[in-house]
């Protein structure tokens, strides 16, 4: 098959070309430092603040929709869904071809004119956007992606989504961005909205100082856990005694998971900011949609009970379910009380045992790196009787990937035959251990 060439897009308008432009020039001297990764240590003490208001049209126990920046038909639907609000995405679910960033610039005047509440995600600051330079240097994806959509409508901006942060440097470069381009539209400070994503473990330990660099826009966190379950796994699992457990079995109901959550939900109570949870990304039968539909809300309902105030929905199919959990929260179990030390004020990093003096922020946040390593160790314990009783032996179970997360990769090598394995009667089952 023939390669077709295409073009690399240039900025949608004059307007957004000059944006960028400024944009770039502000940040040239920063990006050392951005692109470092984030750290592991303890985040420094950070002084007192309130995180911005939330914006009057993002009401609480609300279901917003994703959608893909490019995919046309499926923005349009979205638009008219009955969403109470509608993200249009440039990160997790978009593949910036020239093509697709073209086609998804092009599209915003007609998304900006729609009646509904309206977020972004622009591309995380790492991402370049190969063909255009400013100052003979490589753009960034996420500068080029602000510029386009604060100047594809005037007088109507949407909010944003800040993903992948994961440390100080790359909070302050976003707080330059905002104050640059509210500088350059004439735009009242603290005009924009924007609610941070905590979806990596460096952006975990430090997430109350992201929130503090930020809060003259910033009104919430977003609890990313997808993307945070390969956090944990890329950061933690190269260097373990015992494998970490598969990506699956890392769910919500999980105590680590948990634990993540609640911490995030601690540093909102105390700031005053919005807990927004994660996706419910589920696609139900459509012969028989009640189960899917019933996990969606039941993962809502804890999501509430924890204090998260809204969640997004991958589809529009999912909105009602989302709505209903989020409505209805689960009462918590007699014996797992909310740490009444959230209400005092904010959670104090606490140091984990083992590890590499990692500390991780928020009062049952402690537990995280504990908890996985005693999954882990159970799940070693329970796949080796397994392989045992099958006559097999894990060989290795591997953690493997590079600085940026999007490039890593999880690998589990095969079993190896052990000849002759004399049969073994089968394994018991054994209760979970309760929680650390």
């Amino acid at each position: 098959m023939p390669v077709v060439s295409v073009n690399p897009p240039d900025l949608p308008s004059p307007a957004a070309r000059a944006l960028a432009e400024a944009l770039h020039a502000a940040l040239a001297d920063v990006w050392t430092a951005v692109d470092a990764p984030g750290p592991l240590d303890a985040a420094p003490p950070v002084p007192d603040y309130r995180a911005a208001p939330v914006p009057d049209d993002l009401s609480a126990g609300r279901a917003e929709l994703i959608v893909e920046a490019s995919d046309l038909p499926a923005l349009r639907a979205a638009l008219s869904s009955g969403a109470d609000a509608v993200v249009i995405d440039f990160d997790d679910t978009f593949a910036p071809t020239p093509a697709n960033v073209a086609a998804a610039w092009a599209a915003l005047p007609e998304w900006l004119a729609a009646d509904v509440p309206l977020l972004a995600r622009p591309r995380a600051l790492y991402a370049p956007q190969p063909g255009l330079t400013f100052a003979g240097r490589p753009a960034r994806g996420a500068l080029c992606d602000l510029a386009a959509l604060l100047t594809a409508r005037p007088g109507r901006v949407p909010h944003l989504y800040l993903p992948k942060l994961e440390s100080v440097p790359q909070a302050r470069a976003w707080a330059t961005a905002l104050r640059v381009a509210e500088g350059h539209l004439g735009l009242n400070p603290g005009t924009l909205r924007v609610c941070l994503q905590i979806e990596t473990l460096p952006g975990l330990l430090h997430m109350d100082a992201l929130l503090a660099e930020l809060s003259e826009w910033a009104f919430g966190l977003n609890a990313g856990r997808w993307d945070y379950v390969f956090s944990l796994v890329k950061t933690t699992g190269a260097d373990r005694a015992a494998p970490v457990p598969p990506r699956a079995g890392l769910g919500m109901d999980v105590d680590a998971m948990q634990a993540y959550a609640q911490a995030l939900v601690d540093v909102c109570r105390a700031r005053g900011a919005q807990a927004v949870g994660g996706t419910a990304a589920v696609s139900p039968d459509p012969r028989d949609p009640t189960p899917a539909l019933e996990a969606v809300r039941a993962d809502k309902a804890r999501e509430a009970a924890q204090g998260f105030q809204g969640a997004w929905a991958g589809l529009p199919e999912l909105l009602d379910a989302v709505r209903e959990g989020l409505a209805t929260p689960l009462l918590p179990a007699p014996d797992r009380p909310r740490d009444a030390r959230a209400a005092a004020g904010p959670p104090r990093p606490r140091p984990t045992p083992g590890g590499r003096g990692a500390r991780h922020a928020g009062p049952r946040a402690g537990r995280v790196r504990r908890v996985v390593r005693r999954a882990g160790r159970d799940h070693a314990e329970r796949a080796d009787r397994g392989h045992r009783h099958r006559g097999t032996r894990p060989r290795a179970a591997v953690a493997v990937g590079a600085r940026g997360g999007a490039a890593g990769r999880r690998q589990r090598l095969r079993p190896r035959r052990v000849p002759d394995a004399a049969p073994r009667p089968a394994p018991r089952r054994h209760a979970r251990s309760a929680p650390a």
